[in-house]
């Protein structure tokens, strides 16, 4: 079927794709279009990566513009909102309006009403329902990207929830669900009312197989002879020849720390392969990643880089990843190392995929367990850049001639896993049973029953006491915390309920928030740091040998600021849990006393992304905090309020007026502080050279603080730096410190 035949969309659009060289669908496309995808009928499409799926769905979002609608991209990852949004702003010349949301929880988002095309994850979604976003009415049509995630036991529920939710919502909804080649995509149509476009197709080929001894054994029966390089390495041997032919590799492995180590290692063979202007631009890219953050991790990650390799886990800081990716797509990087995390949807597809490493360690189990058939098919699905590469080709890698046999049984010639709902699981259901009756969506026991019933795990479980039994579970706890009133068989949120499903918070997290403050009258900031970090939704740092020692003497010190009683240390597993909060809140406290982010990542053994991941989570959680102290009326909602922005802007409480002026930021502010600029207001005043010196002598910097802070000539022109302000010494025991996000400039 030809571009050139659709009909139903907006007038010039069929011209641009043609523009911009597709003039043939895909067979999976055409498939689609003629199971009714741009004539407002629902489709599953179960189709491997890099097949066409996005363009299916950019038929149906168009063609329900045209008729009228909105249009709602759903997307599993942040990172994967904002390229997609990019993509679709293409369609702005033919008069649509594209909008982005990744953001704050607890918004309405009432501007996306007038956006054509709405692209945000799933938990956003969920939240602007939640806040009641009435555009959610105006929806037509709704894709859900990598729709597979179902199965993800953390992210998988609220996807489940909400698609069920906006279905209910919307009774003519239509739903486009992008998936990856899974064993049961026939249940996900079944369940979503869906017409089921299953192929295998692929727009070039792709080879798989294993490497064992000196060749490569492909699924075809072939063989290919490749033998390791002098040092024994096969994934280095594989790298080698790509780079050889041109070509660029993904080197899959089980952790950061062999991320890391790989792509040193193979950054020795690619930096022979790199051009005088390859060398250049990656000089550049690798300063803008030292630019991102202070620590080894950062510096490592930049000297990789500069000689064409990289390592790319969740460790990474958000902008490491996004310059690492955008590097990579440009072929200046050849090689990436990384972690599963990136085979989970971002665009980054490239000649040959090694799979390294096919177990990795599974706390649960209490060891090395096996990677899912469907997670080395995606990593598979990397392999093969359509227009760039003739084929893709795919490689897992074996030590001995078993090993090698059973490689093949497990991931070649298998079929990947069915896909199973999480839903059942009650720390799952705490969240949307609440979020389901504060929204209204259900308002007896009934009717919330009827609800669930909408969902996936109704759909596949044959144990139907199941979800009923784990409901009413849910009910009593949410009940017995005030959170839900029950009369007979009506149920409705207390107000408590309303603000803690609006929160979107975990009502655990929200009940022990509670029961903290009401048992502290002037918390400290330690003691409101360990309070949220010993709450379900922050992921506590793990205890190393010798931190029980090191934080069982700290709480005993501390004992007096915690928000609540300690359990006994006789009591294992909650003790151990207390600890590991503490350890928690104890990086959060060092964040706020100023100390270097390099500092803080060997002290606690963690990537600049771990940082900046707790920061967040810890500010959203003192937000949640802030404003529940305010609801119940409690006089700490003030010490609540500075301990949450000390975590946001990472200084002293001295220096938080200074800080909250844009592009300041800790080290900034810091800096001023010593130069005698003690608040806005003195900044204001102040001498143009003094806060040029403060600021490094970076003009434009120095101008855009000044505007920011109602300066009413921020110009630096003939302004000299003060050398004074300018000195970087230590005054009084303050530290440095580490600039923030934004603190680049």
């Amino acid at each position: 079927m030809r571009v050139s035949e659709l009909s139903g969309l907006p007038a010039g659009v069929t011209e641009h794709f043609a523009s911009e060289g597709i003039e043939e669908l895909y067979p999976p496309q055409a498939e689609a279009v003629e199971a009714g995808v741009t004539d407002g009928e629902s489709v599953v499409a179960s189709v491997p990566t890099a097949s066409g799926k996005t363009f299916i769905a950019e038929l149906a979002m168009l063609s329900a513009i045209e008729r009228g609608g909105t249009a709602l991209y759903i997307v599993p990852l942040r990172a994967l909102a904002g390229e997609k949004a990019r993509e679709f702003e293409a369609f702005e010349e033919f008069g649509l309006s594209v909008g982005v949301t990744t953001g704050n929880y607890e918004s309405e988002g009432d501007w996306l009403g007038s956006r054509d095309i709405i692209v945000a994850t799933s938990e956003k979604v969920d939240s602007l329902v939640r806040n009641g976003a009435d555009w959610v009415d105006d929806l037509s049509c709704v894709v859900s990207d990598e729709v597979h995630l179902v199965d993800d036991r953390h992210r998988g529920p609220t996807l489940e929830v909400t698609l069920a939710k906006l279905r209910q919502r919307v009774p003519d909804l239509q739903v486009v669900a992008l998936s990856a080649t899974v064993g049961n995509a026939d249940e996900l149509a079944d369940w979503l009312d869906a017409a089921l476009v299953d192929s295998t197709w692929r727009p070039i080929d792709l080879r798989t197989g294993v490497h064992y001894g000196s060749a490569a054994h492909f699924d075809d029966g072939s063989q290919r002879e490749l033998p390791a390089d002098s040092a024994g390495s096969q994934t280095a041997a594989v790298v080698e020849e790509t780079l050889d032919e041109d070509g660029s590799t993904l080197v899959f492995v089980n952790s950061r720390r062999n991320a890391e180590a790989a792509a040193r290692r193979l950054s020795e063979n690619t930096r022979g392969h790199l051009t005088t202007e390859e060398r250049e631009a990656l000089a550049d890219v690798a300063d803008e990643i030292r630019d991102v953050s202070d620590t080894d991790t950062s510096s490592d990650l930049a000297d990789a880089v500069e000689r064409g390799a990289a390592f790319h886990h969740a460790g990474l800081a958000r902008d490491h990843r996004t310059l690492v990716e955008e590097a990579f797509r440009d072929r200046l990087v050849k090689v990436v190392a990384a972690t599963p995390t990136l085979a989970a949807g971002v665009n980054t597809p490239s000649r040959r995929v090694v799979v390294r490493d096919w177990r990795r360690y599974d706390g649960t189990a209490g060891g090395m367990q096996p990677l899912d058939v469907l997670e080395v098919h995606q990593m598979f699905g990397r392999a093969g850049r359509p227009g760039l590469d003739p084929y893709g080709e795919a490689l897992l890698l074996a030590k001995n001639h078993d090993e090698m046999e059973e490689l093949f049984d497990r991931y070649i010639y298998a079929e990947p896993e069915p896909v199973r709902s999480k839903l059942a699981a009650e720390p799952a259901l705490r969240t949307h049973v609440l979020a389901t009756i504060a929204t209204g969506f259900a308002t007896t026991r009934e009717s919330l029953l009827e609800f669930l019933d909408s969902t996936l795990y109704a759909s596949q479980t044959d144990d139907s006491d199941r979800l009923a039994e784990v409901t009413d579970d849910v009910l009593d706890y949410l009940v017995a915390n005030d959170f839900v009133e029950r009369h007979g068989d009506a149920l409705s949120a207390t107000s408590a309920g309303h603000l803690v499903s609006r929160l979107y918070i975990d009502p655990m997290s929200a009940a022990e928030i509670i029961h903290g403050l009401e048992a502290e009258e002037e918390p400290t900031a330690l003691g409101l740091y360990h309070l949220v970090s010993r709450t379900p939704d922050m992921y506590e740092l793990y205890l190393r040998s010798g931190d029980r020692e090191e934080y069982t003497e700290l709480a005993y010190e501390r004992e007096e600021e915690f928000c609540g009683s300690m359990p006994s240390e006789f009591d294992d597993n909650a003790f151990e849990d207390w600890l590991s909060a503490l350890k928690t809140a104890k990086l959060l406290e060092d964040w706020t006393e100023e100390l270097d982010e390099d500092r803080l990542a060997e002290q606690y053994g963690v990537g600049p992304g771990d940082i900046r991941g707790k920061v967040e989570t810890a500010e959203w959680l003192l937000g949640a905090a802030e404003r529940l102290a305010g609801d119940l009326g409690l006089e700490n909602a003030i010490e609540v309020r500075k301990a949450r922005q000390r975590v946001e802007y990472g200084v002293r409480e001295e220096l938080l007026d200074l800080a909250g002026v844009r592009n300041v930021g800790r080290k900034r502010a810091r800096r001023l502080y010593r130069a005698g600029i003690e608040d806005r207001t003195d900044l204001r005043d102040a001498e143009k050279s003094t806060v040029l010196g403060a600021v490094r002598g970076r003009r434009k910097t120095a101008e855009s603080i000044l505007e920011n802070v109602g300066h009413p000539n921020p110009s630096m022109t003939d302004v000299d730096a003060d050398d004074d302000a300018a000195a970087d010494t230590e005054a009084d025991g303050e530290p440095e410190g580490q600039a923030t996000f934004g603190d680049f400039g």
